[in-house]
């Protein structure tokens, strides 16, 4: 099971002020050159400068844009911008955020966890990892020796007792900061009993990656070139074996996982009457009777109701919303039958393996592979799929949680782009020293 530890985070100096509004950002992500440059405006030593040296973000750059980066973090450190705690600590960390005219708290904490490989019964991955998506990070990490982002993880706390634990006696947060609407808040908790009675209950625990699975394959092929280089295995509490993890329960009030809906290009082709007749066996296709203006609410608020497997499609060209209920949930059997029950039951495997991989592609392809973007935002949808970058849309409902521990038991993972975590964690926080 996982063991976790407290960790002496690196921290905007309280010199700099208590307010980290101008200081953090987004993911690097999910940022573009446009949005760097707006964080950067904002603040001469947002945390941006150092996280994303390079652009576009995934993209991997030259050795001297990562040694630049790593230059800034010393500078910084050198002049009390930056600056460690001086103990180790766990972090509670809440954010607040509006969606859907609801208020939402979501409560965790910041800590380390022990590096082990996926598959090794502790960290527990729930999508695919591709090897070119973490060699940007790699490359910024050996420059840093640094860690610069969390990774989002969940365990399972039905009676909410770390959360009563960290929580319960805190003042003020001793650092906050608002980034796109969400108030992210921190703490410090250096109270040897919590920690002990945290560190207890997380033994019992596997955690499941929420986000940041590259983030967390870059960690851990981190530590094994130091252990090659090393020629041996690094000494126990040698800082590379731990990841720094935000942790939240799964239980969580405030845990609210949005769709990735998917956005298809590349299929000029595409017409009702012919993908109807193709689904025909496995799919009931009707009109919605809504226009653009009402895609968002059917979206939002009218697809999660409907009965499961039931899908959405916009087309961009007639501007007309289409829904698709599944007749035969066992579409996937003969397609994928090395995969659980589970599995094939998910509403992303079978958009993907089914309604792309074997109608969308091959009947309106053109013989050319099919483009993808994705979304968790409604109002996002009918703008982009204006018929000419994407002609259509296919909507789906949030994936349940209780999904990723039925495939755990299966070691089985969901495809790319399966789950949103709402909102993503903010950057700049903490920063966890690994070298």
């Amino acid at each position: 099971m996982p063991q976790i530890r407290p960790f002496a985070g690196i921290h905007f100096s309280k010199s700099v002020g208590a307010d980290f509004s101008n200081l953090i950002a987004p993911p690097f992500d999910v940022l573009d050159e446009k949005k760097k440059a707006a964080l950067q405006a904002r603040h001469p030593n947002n945390i941006v400068t150092i996280d994303l040296p390079y652009l576009p973000p995934k993209a991997v750059g030259p050795d001297e844009v990562y040694a630049k980066a790593n230059t800034t973090l010393q500078a910084w450190i050198s002049a009390k911008i930056l600056e460690r705690s001086g103990r180790p600590a766990l972090y509670p960390y809440a954010q607040s955020f509006d969606h859907n005219g609801r208020k939402y708290h979501r409560r965790g904490f910041f800590t380390t966890v022990k590096i082990s490989p996926f598959g090794a019964g502790q960290v527990v991955p729930h999508e695919k990892t591709y090897r070119e998506a973490i060699e940007d990070r790699l490359k910024l990490m050996r420059a840093t020796n640094v860690q610069m982002s969390p990774i989002f993880g969940m365990y399972s706390d039905s009676r909410h007792e770390i959360v009563q634990l960290l929580f319960k006696n805190l003042g003020r947060p001793e650092f906050s900061g608002t980034q796109d609407g969400v108030q992210n808040d921190l703490w410090s908790v250096t109270d040897t009993d919590i920690e002990r009675q945290v560190i207890d209950f997380l033994g019992r625990k596997p955690v499941y990656i929420a986000d940041g699975h590259h983030r967390y394959t870059t960690a851990l092929t981190y530590l094994q070139e130091l252990e090659q280089k090393n020629g041996k295995p690094l000494a126990p509490n040698h800082p590379a074996n731990f990841c720094m993890f935000v942790l939240v329960g799964m239980q969580d009030d405030g845990m609210l996982i949005l769709p990735t809906h998917r956005l298809i290009g590349n299929v000029p082709t595409f017409d009702i009457a012919t993908f109807t007749a193709a689904v025909g066996d496995n799919f009931e296709v009707t009109d919605a009777g809504i226009g653009p203006t009402g895609v968002g609410e059917y979206t939002d608020v009218t697809l999660p109701m409907r009965p499961a497997h039931t899908f959405g499609l916009y087309d961009g060209r007639t501007k007309k919303l289409y829904q698709l209920a599944c007749k035969n949930q066992d579409v996937l059997t003969k397609l994928e039958p090395d995969h659980s029950d589970a599995w094939r039951r998910l509403d992303v495997a079978i958009l993907q393996r089914y309604l792309l991989d074997e109608v969308i592609g091959p009947k309106f392809g053109g013989g050319k592979e099919i483009t993808k973007g994705y979304t968790a935002h409604a109002a996002d949808i009918v703008p982009q799929t204006d018929g000419d970058k994407y002609q259509i849309a296919l909507l789906l409902k949030s994936t349940p949680l209780g999904s990723l521990e039925q495939l755990a038991a299966h070691n089985e993972v969901m495809p790319q782009k399966s789950t949103y975590f709402y909102p993503k964690l903010a950057t700049g926080m903490l920063i966890n020293p690994v070298g």
